[in-house]
This record gives structure tokens, sequence and C-alpha cells, in this order.
């Protein structure tokens, strides 16, 4: 119960993160609030790097690596830099809520691209994915057949954090996987702050009128978040985990309807409980992707 309690915490950080990320925007740009927060991620990370080097041996591990460190890091943050900026942008044109359930996509994203990489999944899989989609075609596509602009750059997005989440797992196994971490925040945040400078115009009086904005998104959804996941992940059972930590949907939809005083109409509702529906199903009886979410942090994006 104390696991699952604080992976409960972390999917509640993590889809109120979803809130804080539309209130920084009020105050700077996308790219803008995107660089500053990941890098304060980053220097989020430093006490639980220095944490766990106090807890480990001294002799050499095969998973101290710089150079494969250095490749894994910029190939993660890169593709990081892709899904978090297709989500930051696509919230100046939707919802918090719709955003956290769209974004929620890459559960099932991740082992349908896995079967290119030799990955077995099951048939929940499909089914969830199709209930899925269903869900996603309610919730997005009007009346006339058309889908949303931000709706459309959140389903990319999905596309980019599914990706990322294979990334990881293939270099997790090879280097230290908080330091991966630390270094695609690094390599994110460095790539978001050079964009951010080029096509927007980055104020220090925008980041100090956001500033709780980005001490959340930065601090909290990584420091705290990430924390309470890695520690709960220890006593918790990993299908149970996974179905927790997919309630950070319903978490932003409950902080943009409470705190952004967003609205979702009967036909939003039901694509919301239909997406819902089908992530959790494709987690039933589904292992293999759960490593890749094991001692990673989680792309919340």
């Amino acid at each position: 119960m104390r696991s699952n309690m604080m992976l409960l915490m972390a999917a509640a950080i993590w889809g109120l993160g979803f809130v804080a990320q539309r209130l920084g925007m009020d105050h700077m740009g996308p790219y803008t609030f995107n660089g500053l927060r990941f890098l304060l991620g980053a220097l989020s990370l430093l006490p639980l790097l220095w944490w766990l080097k106090s807890r480990q041996p001294t002799q050499p591990r095969a998973e101290d690596n710089p150079r494969l460190l250095l490749i894994g890091g910029t190939l993660a943050g890169g593709v990081l830099f892709c899904a978090a900026s297709l989500q930051q942008v696509g919230l100046l044109y939707t919802t918090a809520a719709k955003a956290g359930f769209i974004t929620g996509l890459y559960i099932i994203l991740v082992p349908v691209l896995g079967l290119a990489l030799r990955h077995k999944t099951g048939a929940n899989t499909w089914v969830g994915a199709l209930i899925a989609m269903v869900g996603l075609y309610v919730l997005s596509v009007t009346d006339d057949f058309t889908i949303g602009y931000g709706d459309l750059l959140q389903v990319i997005g999905a596309l980019f954090w599914a990706i990322h989440l294979l990334v990881l797992d293939h270099y997790s196994n090879r280097v230290a996987p908080i330091r991966l971490a630390g270094v695609q925040f690094v390599v994110c945040g460095l790539l978001s702050l050079g964009t951010a400078f080029v096509i927007e115009t980055p104020t220090l009086s925008g980041a100090v009128a956001g500033w709780q904005a980005l001490l959340y998104a930065g601090l909290v959804s990584v420091g705290i978040g990430y924390t309470l996941q890695v520690v709960g992940q220890r006593g918790a059972h990993p299908a149970h985990a996974a179905i927790i930590l997919s309630l950070e949907t319903v978490f932003a939809a409950i902080g943009g309807v409470l705190l952004l005083g967003e609205i979702l109409d009967e036909r939003a509702v039901i694509g919301c409980i239909l997406m819902l529906i089908g992530m959790l199903l494709s987690q039933i009886r589904l292992r293999w992707w759960w490593k890749s979410r094991r001692d990673k942090v989680p792309s919340q994006p």
C-alpha cells in the first residue's frame, strides 16, 4: 500500500504538471519554458545522484561507460526535445485535459512500435488500441471530420514519447539510468533554449513572472515525482504500478477542469473514458515493456 500510494502521488504530480505547463506560457514562449524546466529538472536529480552514489560500491561497474552515456543521453534528449516541443506547443491550442489523455496514447504505442524490434505483445494490446483510437476519435475529431491543430500535435507527440521510451529501454541496461536521465534533460533543455533564442524572445522578467510554474514543472514534476516513482516501484507489482502511473491522464483532466476552468462536454468525457479503458486494457498481462519504465524518468510528460 505504501508503494502504491507513492506511485499514485507521482501520477498526480505529473498529471497536474500539464496545468503548470499551460500557466507557464502566460509569461514565456513554449521553447523558453521547456528549456528552463528541463535544465531545472537536471539540477533536481543531483541530490538523488549523490544519494545513490553513496550507497553503491566504489569498484568500477559495466554501466560506468561515459562514451555510451553521452551517446544514449544525446539521442534520448533529442527525441525528448521533439516530444516535449510538440506537447508544449500543442498546449497553446488545446486543453490540458485533452493533452493529458492524448499523450497517454504512448502507453499503447510502445508495444505496437516494439513489434518492429521483435517484441511480443498480446491481443489485449490490439483491443486496447482499438478502444483508445475510438476514444481519440470521439474526443478530438469534430462533426465535419477534422481534428484540432493542438490535438494533432499531441497525437504526433505521443508517437515521439513512445519512441523516447524505447530509446531509454535500449540504453537503460547499458548505462546508469539516472545519469542517463540527467544527460537527456540537459540536452533537451539546451536544444529548447537554443530554439527559443531563434524564434522567441526569452526575457528574465518572463522567467521571473512564471517562476511558480517553472518550479513545479522542473523541480516538483521531475525531482519529487521521479523520486517517488523510483522508491515506489521497488515495492509495487509491475502491472499494478503501470496502471497507477497511467492515471496521470485522469489527474491532468481534473487539474484542467478545477484549476484552469476547462470544460469537457459530454462527447469529450465519453472520449476520455474510452481512451482510459483502452490504455488500462493494453496493460493487462503485459510485461515486456514494463522494464522500459523501470528506473527511468517518465516522459510527462
